[in-house]
């Protein structure tokens, strides 16, 4: 048990479980083309048709959410977002349907990931301690 373990379990508080928690990323050479974070940036974006209440969302500046979405846009054959200038309607963003086709793949990828190692995680979980 560790200490932070042990005082968790002695003042009462809950203690954390065991969970799996893989990382998928498709790079393309050295660069990150589509992992966690960039996918729940498309996601945001889709959702709420702004880079920048996508940004706020996910506690990122502006410019890193936009420095983003250009490397996106630049590492796959087509663009996976487009945007509208501000002014008076005050622009936005959304998915091309490439952007809609790879977020929905990726998110196809990550499901398919945890159901493959579904079974050794379960028999891996068991030799863990138990911190309670």
């Amino acid at each position: 048990m560790t200490r932070a373990s042990a005082s968790a379990s002695i003042i009462g508080m809950p203690v954390p479980r065991a969970k799996l928690a893989p990382r998928l990323r498709v790079t393309l050479g050295s660069e990150i083309a589509l992992g966690p974070g960039k996918a729940e940036l498309l996601g945001l974006i889709a959702s709420k048709g702004s880079i920048r209440a996508a940004a706020l969302q996910m506690d990122m500046s502006y410019n890193r959410a936009w420095t983003l979405v250009r490397e996106m846009n630049g590492l796959f054959r087509k663009p996976l977002v487009v945007s509208l200038r501000g002014g008076g309607t005050g622009g936005g963003a959304t998915l091309t349907p490439t952007g809609a086709r790879v977020l929905r793949l990726y998110g196809i990828m990550e499901r398919d990931c945890h159901r493959a190692v579904e079974r050794e995680w379960k028999s891996l979980r068991a030799l863990l301690r138990t911190l309670a």
